[in-house]
């Protein structure tokens, strides 16, 4: 397997968070998954999917960009852009965040173990640490 079978699970997790495809995402995200929300909130993989079963979080938009992929033997760390759009018990879910996003091979293929984000994403008064201009997350070699 390689960085383009990453790239497509990660393909298809964003399709099925757009469509609110909790039978997709529970083939895509290992049993142990963690999500780590932009304020910081952990999910496990019940209670990620819950947010669609309960019907409290309807999606509008769901986008991963500026995707970069390092592999690391049967780990694999994702860096990108995750934009949504829609709303969660009535109230906007709206936003651009940093995604960090981890996935292990296993017999079936790559699954995902854990997503964090963090955000809403802006730019940092003044230079980011280290005095660099602000750059998009590196792409995979």
């Amino acid at each position: 397997m390689s960085e383009q079978d990453v790239l497509a699970v990660l393909d298809e997790f964003a399709a099925a968070e757009l469509k609110a495809d909790t039978g997709a995402l529970e083939g895509l995200l290992a049993a142990d998954f963690l999500g780590v929300g932009p304020l910081g909130f952990v999910l496990t993989k019940d209670q990620w999917l819950d947010r669609y079963l309960s019907g409290a979080l309807v999606p509008a938009a769901f986008e991963l960009r500026d995707v970069g992929v390092r592999e690391y033997g049967d780990t694999a760390v994702a860096l990108a852009v995750q934009k949504q759009e829609g709303s969660y018990h009535g109230h906007p879910a709206n936003g651009e965040f940093r995604a960090v996003l981890v996935l292990t091979r296993q017999e079936g293929g790559w699954v995902i173990v854990s997503c964090q984000l963090s955000g809403p994403l802006g730019r940092p008064p003044g230079r980011p640490p280290g005095g660099a201009p602000a750059q998009k997350a590196p792409q995979a070699q």
